[in-house]
């Protein structure tokens, strides 16, 4: 009888400098040794010299196929003879296919339905007639789940996106990189955290070289699991998370994510998630906004949705860079920290698989986020020249209508409407709620987050 294990095999392997040093050899035939360009404009902004790590570029779009190649390039043959099998948010899924292709391995590859179209092209085109590409739930970890039960009935092998010790190695050949192209270890680096093991393993690499360099990790706002995995003691699984960034947008931390940033003591900021999450460790809670970044430091920190896509907008319009919401993460942090003046910064943009698709929810995101965009409910009387009105006495001269549409009509005097408003400043709010006060109509601003808003906008 072929039995199976009951478990999927783990690979005891160290993440250490020299384990990294080795990896950035043996992905060299696959990978390309990404820029590092100075951004002056958020130089300017911050008062640091900020450094952009442009992964963006690399072959796959992203830093993803990095861990990927190390982990399937280091596979015995009959290894690789019983194929894999590897989960994905759509980054990871490009470096496996990628793989796959070059190294003629067949492998099956399970990815979230949210996955956009873009990325799951992107699989199919790099996998070929190698790799079959499987949708199955609406989260990384739903479809993690069905790979591992792929793996445990199969026999194939596993090529873990983030909590493997090969995977992590080949991630962090990103911070070798940064090291040589500068010439020395930064002394700040931000970068985005998912699953933790990119993280794990560039600050493995760089405080091996420099004890006192800073660290910042940045997680979503709306999927916080390594801040809530360092406040619990351990990897913790969120009830919910928000599969916006959907490349960072996980429910449980890796363990080797957890286990390197709570060996460096990381502190975290506060969430109200966190009043959930049970606590067994000693880690800093810390409330300070902006976060002082100070030598030897580390902080994971978290960014609101609506600010990434601001800054996804603002690295377009300014450096022609074409971030995916992950990619943006560590760039929309930046704003978030007070940097030691003249410090010298390492940023990662992690990638730039980004569907075009999406633009029109990632302006409307950024423009909530910059108090430029509300949503009212107004009672008009059914009676000519309501709406004129409203446009003369409510609206400002630079303020614009983006939606119009009606609820319901359930009375013959009144029916209520939504209405988008688009200001000319965020400083227009409170006279156009003044406006609304005075006026003979029924207005009702919907607040983002509530239950309300979210369901009819």
């Amino acid at each position: 009888m072929n039995s199976r294990p009951e478990t999927v095999p783990e690979h005891p392997s160290e993440l250490t400098a020299d384990a990294i040093e080795a990896a950035s050899l043996r992905i060299a035939p696959a990978v390309i040794r990404t820029p590092l360009e100075a951004c002056p404009r958020i130089s300017a902004s911050t008062g640091a010299q900020i450094h952009l790590k442009r992964e963006d570029l690399q072959s796959v779009r992203s830093y993803k196929i990095r861990g990927a190649y190390n982990v399937m390039a280091q596979l015995s043959r009959s290894e690789l003879d019983r194929g894999v099998v590897a989960a994905s948010a759509g980054n990871h899924a490009q470096g496996v296919a990628y793989a796959c292709r070059t190294m003629g391995v067949h492998g099956r590859i399970y990815v979230p339905t949210t996955t956009p179209k873009q990325k799951r092209d992107r699989i199919s085109w790099h996998g070929g007639e190698f790799v079959e590409l499987l949708a199955v739930g609406d989260t990384y970890d739903a479809a993690a789940a069905a790979a591992q039960a792929d793996v445990l009935r199969t026999g194939a092998t596993w090529i873990h996106a983030f909590d493997d010790p090969r995977t992590a190695a080949g991630q962090g050949t990103i911070a070798f990189e940064i090291v040589d192209q500068l010439g020395r270890v930064p002394d700040v680096v931000v970068a985005p955290v998912g699953g933790g093991g990119c993280l794990a393993g560039m600050v493995t690499y760089f405080r091996a070289r420099r004890p006192d360099v800073a660290i910042v990790g940045v997680e979503p706002t709306g999927a916080i699991s390594l801040t809530a995995a360092l406040v619990h003691g351990g990897p913790y699984t969120l009830p919910t998370i928000d599969p916006f960034v959907d490349g960072a947008a996980v429910k449980r931390i890796g363990s080797i994510g957890h286990g390197v940033l709570a060996g460096m003591g990381a502190a975290v900021s506060d969430h109200p998630a966190l009043a959930e999450v049970p606590v067994h460790s000693t880690t800093r809670v810390l409330t300070d906004d902006p976060i002082e970044v100070h030598a030897g430091t580390t902080h994971i920190t978290h960014v609101d949705e609506g600010a990434i896509c601001s800054a996804m907008l603002e690295l377009y319009q300014n450096e022609g860079i074409i971030a995916e919401p992950a990619g943006a993460l560590a760039v929309a942090a930046l704003d978030r920290l007070r940097l030691p003046a003249d410090a010298t910064v390492a940023c990662l943009v992690s990638g730039g698989n980004n569907d075009v698709s999406r633009y029109g929810e990632i302006i409307e995101r950024s423009l909530v986020h910059r108090g430029l965009k509300h949503y009212f409910l107004v009672d008009f009387p059914q009676e000519p020249g309501a709406l004129r009105r409203f446009l003369d006495e409510v609206l400002g001269p630079d303020d614009d209508i983006t939606l119009f549409e009606y609820v319901k009509r359930n009375n013959r005097e009144t029916g209520a409407a939504l209405v988008g408003v688009e200001l000319g400043s965020p400083d227009g709010l409170s006279d156009l709620m003044d406006r609304m006060a005075h006026s003979r109509l029924n207005c009702e601003r919907l607040e983002p987050g509530t239950p309300a808003y979210d369901y009819l906008t």
